[in-house]
């Protein structure tokens, strides 16, 4: 019997896909058929001559009933998750921490979710791993952010009329995102600055050239991750980052905890201390964000007139 796996549309402003042409053939290898929603693919650029071998269909729900396993980026949307079938497989970011209820109905109904960044980051794992590829991505991306919006150059200019000084950049976070903004930010030339509560993180910072903020704060947790902080310690690490705060051009946020609400780091004292241009890039703003005030979507300036 061959199976068939199942390629329906993705959010609106989801730009990625769960399929290339090099996975067709390899699926193909193995004997599996892939089945794609006509469009699912193309903000991917991942257009129907580059995929390959495989079968159309002209909805989400047309996909999903002719599929035994359905590959997404995100959760399914409501009418889609609930045309799924007893017996069926449902792969891909599925955040099961905030959706509860969503992964109980699953259950209920008979269907097997793989939510895939619940792999566990491991040697043995590492070819499945799909957040550290994410992670990179977004770390890379959250400097590009910074740079066309701070008004400050990134690198050190000098000309005629003297020198202008590099940007400076404060990375909170020094997870594969964190660290991928850091890398990214000095090869720019920015004068570049780098916090973590786990103290093994800082020879990674200062491996990537930028100096570690040093806050007394040591919490490192389970799996790679840190732990939560208790309010005595949450309060010292506030102090003690306030002024590498209010020093930075460009601060960008990538902590998390796995399974929890992103903690809040950066207060608005703390942000309304930065200079005047300043530029605040929240990646942890879906899941609440590090900077108080965040609205995921939505852009900051900090310190602007009016």
């Amino acid at each position: 019997m061959t199976v068939v796996i199942g390629i329906p549309a993705s959010a609106e402003d989801e730009t990625r896909s769960p399929i290339t042409g090099d996975v067709v053939k390899k699926l193909a290898a193995l004997g599996a058929r892939v089945l794609v929603q006509r469009g699912a693919t193309d903000a991917a650029f991942a257009t129907p001559e580059s995929l390959g071998d495989v079968d159309w269909a002209p909805t989400s729900a047309e996909v999903i009933a002719g599929s035994d396993i359905v590959w997404t980026i995100g959760n399914l949307s409501d009418a889609d998750a609930a045309a799924l079938k007893p017996g069926q497989v449902l792969m891909g970011l599925l955040t099961p921490y905030a959706g509860a209820a969503h992964a109980t109905s699953l259950a209920e109904r008979g269907v097997t979710a793989f939510a895939m960044e619940l792999l566990p980051r491991i040697s043995r794992a590492q070819s499945m791993d799909i957040l550290s590829s994410q992670g990179a991505a977004s770390g890379y991306e959250c400097v590009l952010i910074a740079a066309t919006r701070t008004p400050k150059f990134f690198p050190m200019l000098t000309y005629a009329a003297g020198t202008i000084r590099p940007a400076r950049v404060l990375v909170i976070g020094a997870g594969v995102a964190g660290l991928q903004a850091v890398a990214t930010a000095k090869r720019l030339g920015a004068m570049v600055h780098g916090y973590d509560v786990r103290p093994e993180t800082r020879e990674q910072v200062e491996s990537l050239g930028a100096k570690f903020v040093d806050t007394g704060v040591s919490a490192a947790g389970e799996g790679g991750y840190a732990r939560e902080l208790t309010p005595e310690e949450l309060a010292q690490q506030a102090k003690a980052l306030a002024k590498a705060v209010a020093d930075s051009d460009v601060l960008i946020t990538t902590a998390a905890v796995p399974g929890k609400k992103a903690p809040v780091i950066v207060s608005r004292a703390m942000v309304e201390a930065m200079k005047p241009g300043s530029v605040v890039v929240d990646m942890a703003a879906e899941g609440g964000g590090n900077v108080e005030g965040t609205v995921a979507g939505k852009e900051m300036l900090v310190g602007v007139p009016g």
